[in-house]
């Protein structure tokens, strides 16, 4: 079970300053922990210890850098069932999506450590004309600076890793805000940290109301603020942060093609399908939104897809049975069945599910819904997937397209030529052949494009974003 409290942590030292935050086991409803929150003053200090930690930082080597992230991992493997447990209660994922939000932290963890020793820069060959001649360019990459990070409550543990774990192989030091609704998986992460010798200031994990947090958005000690969560409120910090470099990882409506030569292949299909529209309660920004299938398979996988929905289990998400979880809140889940009785009054039909009891809401699968409506154009961000047919593989790809979105696509097909056009001609950051938009790899370039955000995370393309190059010019002869 999680401890009774838990501490924040201020430039690397655990601080009990209050009990303030209740964090509740989304099942139950009933309060699970509480947490210390940390006030403006606490905030201002944590920015001010990051500031004069950078000294230390830039100085800290890429072996001692590297032996941090390893002691981490040694930890995380060695806490695996206690993390799981945290997850479970505080974000209601079923066990088993827990335990490989775990395995998946750790990868994370495993993959910048190994990128923290070869950050490596470039010679140039200044001399294109005869007056560069005897002059030579090396460039390298020096730390940004103090670091902000605002994680969010759907993958609390890895999406906050992507943040902290390339800042420690980069040598920036961070003030983190951690989701209030998930904040203990963060806080356990610095207690292994602040077992670390990483340099006074080096981190900072401090859970804080929205509306008491500004500091992380408009301070100008910061160098580079990174958010990931709603599109609405990425936008909105993006205007606040001033002159900062700034990392958005927003939402999406991600949607999958199903080409009509798949017919041999449904079952997979249609299993892959299911999982990425309703794990962990389709809260994920790359979760599977809307199915476009082909006309020559719609009424077959329409069928196979309807009694795999249905035989998903929904409940308490320490039961190993358990697939489909409570949402984060009654009120998200009042907000998606107001967008699907919306829907249902413009004649949308379900197929699948529609059943709602607080946050408990059943994976759920409709037919005929208008493009115009929210639960089209909108993130669902919730156990709800949209069917429809297409007769034209690049008619397909337009409605793809035609979204405020563009994180991530799936295409199923055995063509390579439609694969290569979709990825040619899809508006979005990453294009998954032959399964669902949901996949993702650790290491791997991830990020949208239109309102799904800026930049891009995966290990070594945060690192990128958190170090800037600076040139030296040497001439050598004179």
């Amino acid at each position: 079970m999680l401890n009774r409290t838990y501490p924040y942590y201020l430039a690397n030292e655990a601080v009990a300053a209050n009990t303030d935050l209740e964090v509740t086991d989304k099942f139950s409803g009933e309060v699970a922990t509480r947490v210390a929150m940390a006030d403006a003053a606490a905030i201002d200090q944590a920015i001010g210890h990051a500031v004069a930690a950078m000294p230390a930082m830039r100085v800290f080597p890429p072996f001692k850098r590297q032996a941090v992230l390893e002691h981490c991992v040694k930890r995380f493997r060695e806490r695996y069932d206690e993390l799981a447990l945290a997850l479970c209660i505080e974000a209601g994922k079923p066990i088993n999506d827990s335990r490989g939000e775990v395995t998946r932290l750790i990868d994370t963890f495993k993959v910048a450590a190994e990128e923290s020793v070869r950050i490596d820069g470039e010679i140039i060959n200044l001399e294109i004309s005869p007056r560069a001649k005897g002059y030579h360019g090396y460039v390298k990459r020096v730390p940004i600076g103090p670091c902000s990070f605002i994680s969010p409550f759907n993958f609390p543990l890895n999406l906050t890793a992507h943040k902290v774990a390339p800042a420690i192989a980069a040598g920036v030091p961070f003030v983190l805000k951690p989701a209030s609704r998930t904040p203990v998986g963060a806080l356990i992460m610095g207690e292994i940290l602040a077992e670390t010798d990483l340099p006074k200031g080096a981190f900072s994990i401090l859970p804080a109301h929205r509306d008491g947090a500004d500091l992380f958005t408009t301070d100008e000690r910061f160098k580079l603020l990174s958010f990931t969560g709603s599109p609405a409120v990425g936008w909105e910090l993006k205007k606040k942060a001033g002159k900062k470099k700034v990392i958005l990882e927003l939402g999406g409506n991600a949607a999958a093609i199903v080409d009509g030569d798949q017919g041999g292949k449904l079952d997979y299909v249609v299993d892959r399908l299911a999982f990425g529209a309703f794990y962990q309660s389709g809260q994920s920004c790359i979760g599977v939104q809307r199915i476009l299938v082909h006309a020559s398979l719609y009424d077959a996988l329409r069928e196979k897809l309807i009694a795999k929905t249905k035989s998903l289990i929904m409940g308490d998400p320490k039961d190993e049975k358990t697939f489909v979880g409570p949402m984060i809140s009654e009120s998200e889940s009042k907000r998606l069945a107001g967008w699907m009785d919306s829907a249902l009054q413009a004649g949308a039909k379900i197929v699948a599910g529609g059943k709602v009891e607080g946050a408990m809401f059943e994976a759920t699968l409709l037919e005929g819904v208008k493009r115009e409506s929210d639960l089209y154009r909108k993130e669902a961000f919730g156990p709800v997937a949209i069917l429809e047919r297409f007769d034209d593989f690049g008619a397909a790809l337009a409605t793809v397209n035609d979204s405020d979105f563009g994180l991530q696509a799936g295409i199923f097909t055995d063509s390579l030529a439609n694969a290569h056009r979709a990825w040619d001609e899809l508006d979005v950051g990453g294009v998954v052949i032959n399964d669902v938009p949901s996949f993702r790899v650790d290491n791997m370039p991830y990020g949208g494009v239109k309102d799904s955000g800026l930049g891009r995370e995966g290990v070594r393309y945060a690192i990128e974003d958190m170090t800037e190059l600076r040139l030296m010019v040497m001439r050598e002869t004179w």
